[in-house]
């Protein structure tokens, strides 16, 4: 008999934080930490707009990469059962989603793991600190 597979959500974030982080710098570290706070007291909807329409301009060209990968990766993520619809706008998906308590959930700490592996990421080392 075999044992079911499962998979490693924590890995698929650690994954995607490290997709978003591609080229660390002070100002990605800070979006992302301002985006974290968004999802914190906002939820996931606020989250995806503030990326979307509540940045500076200067900012707006760190953030065009992490609201649509955040998209795929919850249309990708469990790979048994997405949690987004694969067919709609991420605003649309969202409120669909709504209706399910524990799938908003899922989603909300997904994307926060995801956010905070990126921001350890995206931190660029100190000139003093050790590279390994």
């Amino acid at each position: 008999m075999d044992a079911p597979s499962f998979e490693n959500l924590d890995l698929a974030c650690a994954r995607m934080g490290k997709t978003i982080a591609e080229r660390p710098s002070k100002e990605l570290e800070n979006l992302i930490t301002n985006a974290l706070a968004v999802l914190e007291e906002q939820g996931l909807y606020a989250l995806f707009l503030y990326l979307d329409r509540g940045i500076s301009k200067e900012k707006q060209k760190l953030a065009k990469d992490i609201s649509p990968r955040l998209h795929d990766f919850l249309k990708k993520t469990p790979q048994q059962a997405p949690l987004l619809a694969d067919s709609t706008g991420i605003l649309a998906s969202l409120q669909e989603m709504a209706d399910d308590l524990d799938r908003l959930l899922l989603a909300r700490d997904l994307v926060r793991q995801s956010l905070v592996y990126a921001r350890y990421h995206a931190r660029v080392p100190e000139n003093n600190e050790v590279q390994t």
